[in-house]
């Protein structure tokens, strides 16, 4: 119904961070043997976007979303809007954590990645 809103929230606040992360990268000389994090938080801001986009499709495709107020089909009456609650706390946290779990999982690779490309250099 509407989990696809708490991975939307995470990919509007993430997207806000990396432009604050430019900002600051900007002023401080960043390593050149590393990838920005501005850059890896793009990474956050794509998956967490990507899924919440395909996911409201599903819903439009469904019929869930319709394109008059209150949107939500779910919204219509009391009950349905605790369903669509329960589904937001459940279904949408979960695809949140499952986001960044594999974000964070990106990260390592890199960073390992980055260490091996580093110790190279410096065996040249």
């Amino acid at each position: 119904m509407a989990c696809f809103i708490v991975p939307a929230t995470g990919a509007v606040i993430a997207k806000v961070s990396t432009n604050l992360v430019k900002k600051k990268e900007k002023k401080v000389r960043i390593k050149e043997d590393h990838l920005p994090f501005s850059v890896k938080l793009s990474w956050l801001t794509r998956l967490l976007g990507g899924g919440s986009f395909l996911l409201a499709f599903e819903h439009l495709w469904h019929g869930e979303i319709v394109p008059w107020f209150p949107f939500l089909t779910a919204m219509k009456s009391p009950e349905s809007s605790a369903e669509m609650v329960q589904e937001m706390a459940t279904t949408g946290v979960a695809m949140l954590l499952l986001c960044l779990a594999v974000w964070g999982l990106m990260l390592l690779v890199t960073h390992q990645l980055e260490k091996k490309a580093f110790l190279a250099l410096e065996a040249a």
